[in-house]
């Protein structure tokens, strides 16, 4: 295996900052903090190399998460199981991890692979799982990117309470969560831009 080098890297939340801010919210994403959690850190990473939208050159997206969109997983259950209502077709969308992914690809122009894993368990805070790291050289070694945005990201495990949104009809997103994750839990998520040494 090659060895990486990084070019960029940001975190959630700020090291440095005394409390968590919250996430800004993020357009056509409800019911959940994560994927404005991703999409967050994704574009402080991005803009601490680039600095403005479209990232030059071919870029590869790799989101690992051990967890996953739990409050996700939690509403589509309440709506289907608990209450017997409609299921929001946006739940299904934002299941799919990817598809904060393809957000973040279409907003910089990134024309690298997009793929989501999901590592054993989540690396200790503020650390992106080898498993991520490994597939990173792999797409690189195989000429797939130039560069390979790695996020990690890990919902606090109070994130599961979150409830349903409507079905939409009345034209606005419910709250997609301030990145606390509630008592006793923050979101955490770390981005590292990488290429070969």
């Amino acid at each position: 295996m090659t060895a990486l080098r990084i070019l960029a890297e940001a975190a959630w939340p700020d090291p440095d900052a005394r409390e968590p801010e919250p996430l800004p919210p993020l357009p056509g994403f409800a019911a959940s903090s994560f994927n404005p959690l991703v999409a967050e850190t994704a574009e402080r990473c991005l803009r601490a190399r680039h600095g403005a939208a479209p990232a030059p050159g071919r870029t590869a997206l790799l989101l690992a998460s051990a967890g996953g969109d739990r409050a996700t997983a939690r509403a589509i259950e309440t709506a289907a199981a608990d209450t017997g209502r409609r299921m929001p077709p946006l739940l299904f969308f934002q299941s799919n991890p990817n598809a904060v992914l393809g957000h973040i690809a279409a907003r910089w122009g990134l024309t690298g692979p997009v793929v989501a894993i999901s590592p054993a368990q989540a690396p200790p805070p503020g650390r992106v799982p080898q498993d991520a790291l490994d597939l990173a050289e792999l797409l690189l070694a195989d000429g797939d990117a130039d560069q390979v945005l790695v996020i990690a990201a890990e919902q606090a495990e109070q994130a599961e309470q979150a409830e349903p949104p409507d079905d939409g009809r009345d034209g606005r997103d419910d709250d997609e969560g301030d990145g606390n994750g509630g008592p006793g839990g923050i979101d955490r998520a770390v981005a590292l831009l990488v290429t070969t040494a």
